[in-house]
């Protein structure tokens, strides 16, 4: 929406997980604490990457990468969320909206990029172990990551910059903790063909495209995993990429469930609900699974911390 249209909105509501006010000091509290450990322990997993000479190698680049972008996709909602709980308001501006899509946008599509990049890494190094280091050089390794950031930055800017061609009503109640999308786009007034066409291309292109890259990835691990004659280096094998794989099935099966729920119940509060797994729940767990199953991980840890890691 451009400033000369006839409707000027300046500001939207964002109505959270509950209007029960019972319910907002449990709700601060819980998610006060999931973002002070998400943030928290993904600073510990940079830290220890950086720090230790012996996590220098690919596999780590990209994990401190997705750690980041952890980070960033859930400081994008919480903050504001918690805000407005804190004082008693749910008041967004519009500026603030786009803003605020704008850059989840960008972190979460990064998220299925970079975990997308990783599972090339491990099928490189399962499938093609001798060829593992010049295959995975510094420089594709740093060249894989910025085309993610062109790739999801563009991405970005082309739903947002179509969103601003919307007019909305002067009152506009988001039955969210966030300006997602989707949502958005229902809410608009005006014709949103054009808009609906590019979320569901930017989806098969940005979503389903990495999803099928990283299937690939792992059925040619698999296989070269069957392929391999003793046991014990089946379980070495495996446990390269089980935290990967772990990560990769809870960030897909949440993000899925949230779009089979809505679309299920078509209900924008059960959508929100279940929003709570893949922007919050997923980037708090990731670093304890890496580190839980780890054994560098741990000792980096433990070397930062002086803790001792279970």
């Amino acid at each position: 929406m451009q400033p000369g249209n006839d409707t000027s909105i300046s500001e939207f509501l964002l109505l959270g997980l509950s209007e029960e006010p019972e319910l907002q000091p449990l709700l601060f509290g819980l998610f006060l604490s999931m973002y002070l450990i998400t943030v928290c322990g993904n600073l510990l997993l940079i830290l220890a990457v950086s720090s230790d000479s012996h996590l220098h190698t690919p596999m780590y680049f990209f994990l401190a990468n997705l750690s980041f972008v952890d980070i960033c996709v859930t400081s994008t909602t919480v903050p504001k969320m918690l805000l407005n709980i804190q004082t008693q308001s749910r008041v967004i501006t519009y500026a603030g909206c786009i803003t605020q899509m704008y850059f989840f946008i960008i972190f979460s599509g990064l998220d299925i990029y970079l975990l997308t990049v990783m599972a090339y890494d491990r099928f490189v190094a399962i499938c093609h172990p001798l060829h593992y280091t010049v295959i995975m050089n510094p420089r594709l390794c740093g060249l894989l990551v910025l085309v993610s950031w062109i790739m999801n930055v563009l991405h970005s800017l082309l739903q947002t910059s179509i969103l601003l061609q919307l007019s909305f009503r002067r009152e506009v109640d988001i039955t969210h903790f966030f300006c997602e999308l989707n949502q958005m786009i229902h809410l608009a007034c005006s014709d949103t063909f054009l808009n609906n066409l590019v979320m569901y291309l930017a989806a098969v292109l940005m979503g389903v495209g990495p999803f099928a890259g990283i299937l690939y990835s792992y059925s040619k691990i698999v296989s070269s995993i069957l392929g391999i004659s003793s046991a014990q280096g089946k379980y070495k094998a495996f446990s390269t990429c089980a935290s990967h794989l772990s990560v990769v099935s809870l960030f897909y099966c949440t993000g899925l469930g949230v779009y089979l729920s809505s679309a299920a119940t078509q209900s924008s509060h059960t959508s929100a609900v279940a929003s709570v797994m893949y922007t919050v729940v997923t980037p708090m767990l990731n670093p304890f699974i890496y580190s839980l199953r780890n054994r560098d991980i741990k000792g980096a840890l433990k070397r930062i911390t002086g803790v001792p890691v279970m």
